[in-house]
């Protein structure tokens, strides 16, 4: 420290703090340079060195898809993730993180299509190869501008080296790991309703899947009853309510449940129809009649019944048969379900259960085929997505038929895509699926789970759930941007060909062309020698996205001698509990019998400051580069570590001023501490034994924080480890220690015992808060680390964790001290009161007479209660506090009666004291031997 003159008012010199860290940050500007700085000194490959031989934790990266600017929910994962492995790696371990990025798939496809409208262009006129061309140019450019975007954000990884599921690679890795399913017999070819869109032409993973308000048509049909189970039924009709009127072309059941209640009901004209009887109120009320219960019976008692079709006699000639459910409700409707096993899940297992046939009835553009009866040509969606013709017409037909008893609007959550917003259909169709009771698939999985650590803890019952009830998985789309279903079908047996030498061929090919080899080159090259290729159909469908994306363990985790398998942990938001967790349990089950994880972790998503999605439309969206363009990145990185990260997150304007007043109290903590270490050299420290009680509780702190610190990085808990260091800062060390402490800093001898252990201390504030902080603010706390060590190959992020030895914790010390700052409390609200009244103006003016309890009193033995309470003389008195004497209500055994200090003030440390003009004529004692 220097020592000048500590006012304008004061010529005797005092030790004043020296530091080049400055007040205000820069970050927008110093922020840069050092990642210019790291890039330079080529610190990531320096920390794969010096990790050598540690414990590997790796953090398997889920990857974005490359198609865009990162948003600030991506920021917030890809900020937690380098807060993850930053902070492992600070626990000693060998953090090695490899970024990803998922390239293939609609999200780029859609894109180029798009591209593709707006010239007028056909994409189905260009060559497949020329298209798929254009679709990995376009993602080569976003993961470049997205690199870009998550390094500036402080995002520390093996950015010249990531992991994309378009390299060579990792196609012939993708495809190996579906051939891996077709030679266990867990993959296999099947016709079942899928969720379908019409836009994009091809089947959807639930994860592609987004709910939203939807208007339908809603119409009751009556099935005239031509075989009753049951007398009463005679000359009956039943009624089922739809909301998808154009899915009656397919229908081919009627389902009931068993256990529920239902009734023979007749109308005024002697019309007799079947309902549920909790639903027959309203259904008289939709179709405008008094209906008149005639005949109760439960719904076991119709099962087996026998309906005609509404247009029997025009092509629809079949019986339609009632099956007992569990699948139906008495919420809505008529208490019967309509069943169209090509247009629904429940609807083909009943199907199927029942030896029904699913017939095929619409083709991928959404239109029905020439095979259906009255309707061939008309479309549930237009290629806009817009609704067609077939509603109007089915509804028509069967008002024409006489079948109609109410119809009528509806407004209720719909499947839509996520990409084009387009509403969906379910739609029979041949597609590759992969069993879930195949090799016991389902069973691994749900085991899986159990053996997984799930941060928080209700992951696991949420995956749990999917996983239990979720149906077979279909992994084929039908689309040309992805890695190819690369294997042939024989077309007499209609079985897929399971040969070992083929896949290798196949894979050998992959790896060293990329996938584009199975659409340039001839069928031959794959089959060899002996095969005919006319006997074989080679599949064109593509696999999943999230079969892709699952997949990433193998060629990502397997693949690098510097990662390990199985992953430590995964990382991402909580919708990938269907996506991402889900694929990859699936398919590392499915091929290796047990998940690629050994933890998962999920936060949640980012809504305004209301709690609102964020939306262009609503002008409430935040873009991370702003953010950091006008605050810095630290500033938002402050922010993702401030809270409760499990749960939707909250951000607005004021919200991120709120972290920039807590990023400036970190920072000026930063600046005393070096300040306050201006010159300090290792002849300075002393042991803590030598040191006053004030230092040695500040040591048991680090030790308490210490503790939390490890504890919050084992449990991912960072908004306890971010605010833990916040208040110890704002709190312990600049309200308390620093305030206390600064007299003995300015004015001791520089040799004095106080001034040398607070100096001792400050040292190891200085290394445990730099190391502490730097997964948190990264830059920040490298450019503290550079104020006291500026060598070109000096980083705080080359250090781990400083070691704080045990014995520096003391609880007894701890509480003494808890008690001593209430005193100190209530003795500076007493003077809070003479300041405003003007009959004091610096604390050190007064000399406080405190009335304390014997715990108070107790805890004061061998303390400077002056310097505590920063004042120039403190009396503790015994016996009852007079009346008026001021007390805090909080903290009652203690009452204080200020009174002004006896004495002249010290012109160098401004105490008065007695003292002042004996030894010298304006300094006290203290200050005279300084001097």
């Amino acid at each position: 420290m220097t020592a000048k003159p500590k006012s304008k008012e004061s010529k005797y010199a005092v030790f004043l703090p020296r530091t080049e860290f400055p007040m205000r940050g820069g970050l927008p500007q110093l922020e840069p340079k050092l990642l210019a700085r790291w890039q330079a000194m080529g610190l990531w490959q320096r920390l794969r060195h010096a990790s050598k031989g540690r414990p590997k934790f790796v953090l398997h990266d889920g990857p974005p898809y490359a198609n865009g600017h990162i948003h600030i929910g991506t920021a917030l994962n890809k900020i937690l993730k380098d807060v993850v492995s930053r902070s492992q790696q600070m626990l000693g371990k060998d953090s090695n993180y490899v970024p990803g990025w998922d390239c293939h798939g609609l999200p780029v496809e859609w894109q180029i299509e798009q591209r593709y409208r707006q010239a007028g262009k056909d994409k189905d006129a260009v060559p497949i190869v020329e298209f798929r061309k254009e679709c990995r140019a376009f993602a080569e450019h976003w993961l470049g501008v997205q690199r870009e975007e998550f390094q500036r954000l402080g995002c520390q990884g093996d950015w010249q080296n990531p992991y994309t599921t378009m390299s060579n690679a990792a196609e012939a890795a993708i495809a190996g790991e579906i051939l891996r399913f077709l030679m266990n017999g867990g993959l296999y070819r099947g016709a079942m309703p899928v969720l379908w869109s019409v836009v994009e032409k091809t089947a959807l993973a639930e994860a592609e899947i987004e709910y939203h308000d939807h208007v339908s048509d809603t119409v009751d049909v009556r099935f005239a009853v031509t075989a009753p189970s049951d007398p009463a039924l005679a000359g009956a009709a039943i009624v089922i309510w739809t909301t998808t009127p154009w899915t009656l072309p397919g229908n081919r059941a009627i389902a009931v449940d068993p256990a529920g209640d239902y009734v023979v009901a007749a109308d005024a004209s002697g019309r007799k129809l079947v309902a549920a009887e909790p639903l027959l109120a309203a259904l008289a009320e939709r179709a405008g009649a008094t209906l008149t219960v005639v005949h109760r019976l439960k719904g076991a008692a119709i099962a087996g019944t026998r309906c005609a079709h509404p247009w029997r006699g025009q092509g629809y000639d079949f019986e339609v048969p009632v099956l007992a459910a569990d699948f139906v409700t008495m919420d809505q409707g008529t208490g019967f379900v309509h069943i169209a096993p090509g247009h629904g899940s429940d609807d083909f297992e009943l199907g199927r259960k029942h030896g029904i046939a699913s017939p095929e009835t619409v083709d991928e553009e959404g239109r029905f085929v020439a095979s259906v009866p009255l309707f061939a040509g008309k479309r549930v969606y237009r290629a806009d997505g817009k609704p067609g013709d077939a509603n109007p017409a089915v509804i028509a037909a069967l008002e024409a038929a006489g079948a109609v008893v109410a119809r009528g609007k509806l407004t209720h959550q719909y499947p839509h895509s996520w990409r084009s917003k387009a509403p969906l259909i379910f739609r029979n169709t041949p597609q590759w699926f992969i069993s879930m009771t195949a090799n016991r698939l389902r069973e691994k999985a749900l085991a899986g789970i159990a053996a997984v650590r799930w941060v928080p803890a209700g992951g696991r019952n949420r995956i749990l759930g999917m996983i239990q009830h979720r149906p077979e998985w279909v992994v084929s789309r039908q689309r040309a941007w992805g890695v190819p279903i690369a294997l042939f079908v024989d077309k007499q047996t209609g079985q897929p060909l399971r040969d070992a030498a083929i896949n290798a061929r196949i894979v050998e090919a992959f790896r060293a062309e990329g996938s584009d080899a199975w659409y340039t080159s001839p069928p031959e090259r794959f089959l060899g020698p002996g095969r005919n290729p006319a006997d074989y159909e080679q599949v064109r469908d593509i696999v999943d996205v999230w079969f892709e994306s699952g997949s990433t363990h193998a060629f990502v985790l397997e693949g690098r001698a510097d990662l390990a398998w199985p992953a430590s942990l995964y990382l991402e938001g909580t919708d990938q509990h269907r996506g991402w967790f889900h694929s990859s349990l699936l398919e590392s089950c499915g091929t290796r019998g047990v998940p690629p994880y050994e933890a998962v972790l999920t936060h949640g998503f980012t809504l305004d400051g209301e709690g609102r999605k964020m939306s262009k439309s609503l002008g409430n969206v935040m873009a991370p580069q702003e953010i950091c363009d006008k605050f810095g990145a630290d500033i938002l990185r402050l922010w993702v570590v401030s809270q409760d990260y499990t749960e939707d997150q909250r951000i607005s304007p004021e919200i991120v001023a709120g972290q920039v007043e807590a990023y400036r109290r970190l920072r000026n903590t930063l600046r005393y501490i070096l300040g306050a270490l201006d010159g300090f050299a290792p002849a300075e420290r002393i042991e803590p034994a030598a040191m006053p009680p004030l230092e040695r509780w500040v040591l048991h702190r680090l030790a308490e924080l210490d503790a939390l610190v490890r504890q919050a990085c084992a449990d991912f808990a960072f908004h306890t480890m971010a605010g833990a260091l916040h208040g110890f800062c704002a709190s312990d060390l600049s309200a308390f220690y620093f305030d206390i402490r600064k007299d003995a800093l300015y004015c001791d001898r520089p040799d004095s015992i106080r001034r040398r252990a607070c100096r001792t201390v400050l040292e190891k504030l200085y290394e445990c808060l730099t190391a502490w902080l730097a997964p948190l603010i990264p830059f920040t706390a490298e450019e503290a680390h550079l104020a006291r060590h500026p060598g070109e190959a000096e980083s705080v992020h080359l250090r781990t964790f400083p070691e704080v030895p045990a014995d520096w914790r003391d609880a007894a010390l701890g509480r003494r001290f808890e008690t001593l700052r209430a005193f100190r409390g209530a003795v500076t609200g007493a003077l809070e009161l003479e300041r405003a009244a003007k009959r004091i103006g610096s604390s050190l003016q007064a000399h406080p007479v405190v009335h304390a309890g014997s715990a108070y009193r107790e805890a004061a033995v061998g303390m400077d209660l002056a310097e505590l309470c920063i004042v120039s003389g403190l009396t503790l008195a015994e016996g009852p506090a007079p009346a008026g004497a001021f007390a805090l209500p909080e903290v009652a055994e203690v009452a204080v009666v200020p009174a002004p200090a006896q004495g002249k003030k010290c012109e160098r440390c401004w105490q008065v004291l007695p003292e002042v003009g004996q030894v010298h004529a304006e300094l006290c004692r203290r200050c005279c031997e300084a001097v």
